[in-house]
Formats: C-alpha cells, sequence, structure tokens
C-alpha cells in the first residue's frame, strides 16, 4: 500500500504527499448537506497545506460525487485506492453499509460521523469503521434524556412521538427509544414518513391533535426537515415542544421551512460546533484574505460548514499521529487506523467535543449539544453531554452477538 503513495509534487514541499478519499453528494437527494459540508473539508485541508502539511507532507483530497448512490460510491471507493488513499470518508448510511466488509477487508479505514451503523462504535467487531461522532443510537438517547429535563425531570405517562425518514438509518434508534419507555415509563408512538420526506401533514395532524404529543423527536433528512417544521406549524404544534437529531438542525433547514422567524423555538442536536466564532474558523478566513479573497459564502452555513471541517481535522489529526509513529510517511491503512485510535480530547477550540477514541470505542463517546432557534438565530442551550450510555452499550453489545 505504501508504494502506491505518489512521488513528491513538484512544488517546495519534498515529501510524499497522503491521500484522503473525499466521498459526497452535491447532485442528490442531500446535496443541500454536501454542497456546504465538502467545501469545507477542502477549505481546512487547504489551511493544513498552507502551513506545510502534516510534518511536511502535504495532504491530498480527491473528492468524487456520488450523488447518494450506491454504486457510484462504491466505484469511488475503488478509484480512491488505486490513487493510494490511507483514509476514506465516506458520506451516506447506506454507503457506509455497503463499503463495511471492503474496507475491513482492505484495511482502510472510513468514517461516518453522525450516520452509518450505530453497532460500528464497537471497534473490536468493526475494527476499520469509525463513527466519530454520536451515532443514531446516542442520538436517540441523548433526545430522551433532553426531553426528560424539559418535562421537568420525570417521564412516567408522558406521550413522546419518534417521527422518522422510513429508512435504515431513520430506523436504527427505534429500539433504543423503546427500551428507554420502558424504562422511564413513557408512551411512545413512531411515525413514518416515507422518502422522499415531502408529504407529512397527516403525521403532523396525527401527532398534534390525535395523539397529542407531550414531546416530539424528529429523525428526517434532506428537504423533510424544512417541510417538518413547516407542518407543525400548520397544525398549532409548538416547536419549543420539537427536538430534532443532527441531520435537521442545520441553517438551510430552517431557511427552507421559511426563516428563523417561522421556526422560533425548535430544537437542534449538534456534533460540531455551531456558529463563526471558532479559531480554527477565523485561520481559514485568514488564509483567503491573504489569497485576496472573500472568505466563500458556504461559512455562513455553519452547521454544516463546520462538521465539513470537524470532519477534515480528524482524517489529519490521525494521519498526524500515524507519522509520528512512522516518521518516514510510508503510510498504510493499519497506520491511519492505530492514528484514529489515539485521537484525545482534540477540540479545535470547542469546535469538536472533547472525543476520545480507542481500539474499543469508535464513538468517542457519543457527545452532543442542544441549540435552539431563538431571536433569529441559533443559541446553545446544553454544553456537551452524553446519556443512558449503559443502554447504548448493551446495544452495542447485543449487535456484536448476531
Amino acid at each position: 500500500m505504501g508504494s502506491l503513495l505518489t512521488a513528491a509534487p513538484s512544488h517546495a514541499q519534498s515529501k510524499s504527499e497522503i491521500v484522503i478519499g473525499v466521498q459526497c453528494d452535491r447532485t442528490g437527494p442531500t446535496q443541500i448537506v454536501g454542497t456546504v459540508l465538502c467545501p469545507a473539508f477542502h477549505d481546512y485541508i487547504a489551511l493544513v497545506n498552507s502551513k506545510g502539511g502534516v510534518d511536511g507532507h502535504p495532504i491530498k483530497a480527491i473528492e468524487i460525487d456520488h450523488e447518494y448512490k450506491v454504486p457510484p460510491a462504491v466505484e469511488s471507493y475503488e478509484r480512491h485506492k488505486k490513487e493510494g488513499a490511507v483514509t476514506m470518508a465516506v458520506y451516506g448510511t447506506p454507503q457506509i453499509y455497503a463499503l463495511t466488509a471492503k474496507l475491513t477487508e482492505d484495511r482502510i479505514p472510513g468514517t461516518s460521523p453522525g450516520f452509518g451503523s450505530a453497532a460500528a462504535a464497537d471497534g473490536a467487531r468493526y475494527p476499520f469503521i469509525f463513527p466519530i461522532a454520536a451515532t443514531y443510537w446516542s442520538q436517540g438517547a441523548a433526545a430522551v434524556d433532553f426531553v426528560k429535563k424539559q418535562l421537568g425531570g420525570n417521564l412516567k405517562g408522558k406521550k413522546i412521538a419518534y417521527i422518522f425518514y422510513d429508512n435504515p438509518a431513520g430506523r436504527e434508534p427505534i429500539e433504543v427509544i423503546e427500551d428507554l419507555a420502558t424504562k422511564e415509563g413513557f408512551q411512545l408512538k413512531t411515525f413514518a414518513v416515507p422518502p422522499p420526506g415531502v408529504e407529512m401533514g397527516a403525521q403532523a395532524l396525527d401527532i398534534a391533535q390525535r395523539f397529542r404529543a407531550d414531546f416530539v423527536i424528529a429523525h428526517l433528512f434532506g428537504g423533510a426537515p424544512s417541510v417538518s417544521i413547516k407542518e407543525f406549524k400548520r397544525v398549532g404544534y409548538p416547536l419549543r415542544k420539537v427536538v430534532s437529531f443532527v441531520w435537521g438542525a442545520a441553517e438551510a433547514n430552517i431557511d427552507g421551512a421559511g426563516g428563523f422567524a417561522v421556526a422560533e423555538g425548535y430544537y437542534a442536536m449538534q456534533f460540531a460546533g455551531v456558529g463563526t466564532d471558532y479559531p480554527v474558523l477565523n485561520e481559514i478566513r485568514d488564509m483567503y484574505k491573504k489569497q485576496g479573497k472573500e472568505p466563500p459564502k458556504e461559512m455562513a452555513s455553519t452547521v454544516f460548514y463546520n462538521r465539513g471541517v470537524l470532519i477534515a481535522a480528524l482524517h489529519v489529526e490521525a494521519i498526524r499521529n500515524a507519522l509520528k509513529a512512522k516518521p518516514d510517511g510510508k503510510l498504510t491503512g493499519n497506520d491511519t487506523k492505530a492514528g484514529f485510535e489515539k485521537i484525545s480530547n482534540f477540540t479545535l477550540g470547542g469546535l469538536v467535543p472533547p472525543l476520545k477514541i480507542t481500539a474499543t470505542d469508535h464513538e468517542g463517546g457519543g457527545l452532543v449539544q442542544i441549540w435552539q432557534v431563538k431571536g433569529g438565530k441559533f443559541e446553545k442551550v446544553t454544553d456537551w453531554f452524553a446519556a443512558y450510555q449503559d443502554v447504548v452499550g448493551k446495544h452495542i453489545k447485543e449487535a456484536a452477538k448476531k
């Protein structure tokens, strides 16, 4: 594998370049995410290279747009492998499911931050898969914990609605939330939204008027979160009783619903810091200024942009750790895997939660923050937290037996 790394490019850096394979969806159903997240990934890599790379090795991030389709994702993986990629930034839950066996067989680490298989938190069973952000099980647990606090610390006899995009990713947290319903004594009702998630008037009406939910946990993607905000508004359900998982939590989702004034009160879960006020973002803006350019417009969409920075930074950190162990730069996927497993308390000035990745825990603690739409912007409501880790851990153990 090491021999596949291309020779040094002709510019100043004399050391071999290190390749990251980047998958994206800029033109398919989740382009609302990809068109912001992927440019952010490249901006962070450009920032690293502008400072001389990692220990003098330039980083080359090769992006392929798979339009959120599985066959092109598999094809892009093969192309990235040929190019000598030693880490892969996989994009999409169906895609990480399709590539798990290949990544494992080829011994190349692949990341699936905030999506993918929750069971992959188990580094012993999935040695080359790195969720490196709260999985859907951890998000479900955090959502229930947040709702419990909102409802005065007791969920006995309360009614909680779970509205979800009806695909494997949407269904994944149900088993954990059902467990917590038994544990905490609340009544859970699930509401499936069929893809592409543009019709949910009936579900919103049912939640508000028939089921009369005390709180709603929402797990929707693409254009669906915006529709849910509009529909809850339409039926008169208060948005301060709705908390969304991480893919319904961005400025783009709020804009699609008609703007921040419309979505006032709505709670959103995050796995990266929100807003423009982080040292690393200042550095990216300075990098553009030095080139005589305006900072890219994508930076204003802070939720998805900051996640792109977070993902790129974790790949670079894994490479940095790998180079410490192998200074000659002839890295393989085994080296970068070990590099990911040494990431500890790397926070980028608060943009990244205090993750700790180990050989057995590839999730890093399941940490999230809750933010709320308030007065025209997102306001932070909680600091980083994780909840019911015993319950999530039980599901990870059970999954390992299957």
